[in-house]
């Protein structure tokens, strides 16, 4: 099965977790910043240690890292267009592109103009791969970040800039003790402007922070949910077990809101024990609307490939199930349906046609 040649869509994929390597070391070595390891190699070696910590608090700390060479228009573009580079080259053709504007202000640029910054590199690698006869579309996703107060004006930066590339709101960061609900200003103002989000929640927490980004954050996608498995309940009938849908997965399920799953980077928060116990192969065999996704491919050092390789293994999975996630997050995508629509029947379907018939 090659899957490196599958057309794939990436909905949750951070631009601050998928840095180069030696990008880092150049871009510190321009600012002055006294990096945790000496070349790109060790520095690739010390992301993956500390990301393998099994705390999600842990695992943020790396972005510190990251965020300080993102700070300028310069370091902010170079990161944004190779990240489109880098997408395209593991057979992406369509990445939504997440990242916290409030956290990129430390030297003097505005909201709008980091984010002016992050356009024009996801643009200029748009134009690299086309030049080279290649496809990728791409769309930003801003973050406001939960343990902040900056919700509100987050979303209104995304409005602003809903013409220039931004297609949708997320908010991220600690989970517990951070609900939804305390952005509840900013997720109504966004349904006003009839703006669609996602929310990262069921990560690090459970399913009342699912429960919450449904009721106060009207999200149309979970980031992550991989913790709506503690609201699948198991019985007995007849002799035989059967799944019974608590009220919140029920929700999901019926209304196929869409889980960003993350299988890795699940493993490496302690969201799942390993691949094979990971909830992503019950939740498909469910009918969830699962999506397979990356979250930092730095951090946890993966690709799109990657996650769809150790799927096959854990779950033995086949080009169908892998075509079915695939479509799954693009008609999951914060695009218009016409685009949507395009991109599975002209580039995805026919994808998968050509390289299952091939293998």
């Amino acid at each position: 099965m090659n899957i490196n040649k599958l057309p794939k869509i990436s909905l949750h994929d951070h631009l601050d977790g998928g840095l180069r390597p030696q990008t880092i070391v150049e871009l510190a070595e321009e600012i002055g910043l006294e990096l945790p390891a000496n070349n790109a190699r060790e520095l690739e070696q010390w992301f993956s240690e500390s990301a393998n910590s099994g705390s999600l608090v842990e695992y943020l700390k790396t972005f510190d890292i990251t965020t300080a060479v993102m700070q300028t228009k310069h370091g902010l573009t170079r990161v944004a267009r190779e990240f489109v580079e880098d997408l395209h080259a593991d057979g992406v053709v369509y990445g939504e592109i997440r990242w916290a504007p409030e956290q990129h202000l430390s030297q003097g640029l505005s909201l709008d103009e980091v984010v002016e910054a992050v356009q024009d590199g996801l643009e200029q690698g748009i134009e690299a791969v086309e030049a080279a006869g290649g496809y990728i579309r791409t769309g930003q996703l801003v973050t406001a970040m939960r343990h902040n107060n900056r919700g509100l004006e987050i979303a209104e930066l995304a409005v602003r800039h809903r013409d220039n590339g931004l297609v949708g709101f997320d908010i991220a960061g600690a989970e517990a003790g951070f609900p939804a609900s305390n952005h509840k200003e900013a997720f109504d103002y966004l349904a006003e402007q009839m703006f669609p989000t996602t929310v990262h929640a069921g990560e690090a927490d459970g399913v009342e922070s699912i429960r919450d980004a449904i009721i106060a954050g009207r999200t149309l996608r979970l980031g992550h949910g991989v913790r709506i498995y503690q609201d699948l309940l198991m019985r007995e009938e007849d002799g035989r077990d059967f799944v019974q849908l608590g009220e919140t997965a029920e929700w999901v399920h019926f209304r196929q809101i869409a889980l960003e799953l993350c299988p890795t980077s699940n493993i490496q928060t302690g969201a799942a024990a390993s691949y094979a116990e990971h909830p992503i192969g019950a939740l498909a065999k469910l009918r969830f609307r699962v999506t397979l996704n990356t979250d930092n491919r730095l951090m946890s050092q993966t690709s799109l490939s990657f996650e769809m390789e150790e799927a096959v293994k854990a779950f033995n999975w086949s080009f169908t199930e892998l075509q079915r996630v695939t479509i799954n997050a693009m008609k999951s995508a914060f695009i218009p349906y016409p685009e949507r629509l395009a991109i599975i029947d002209q580039i995805i379907k026919p994808g998968y046609a050509k390289v299952s018939t091939a293998s």
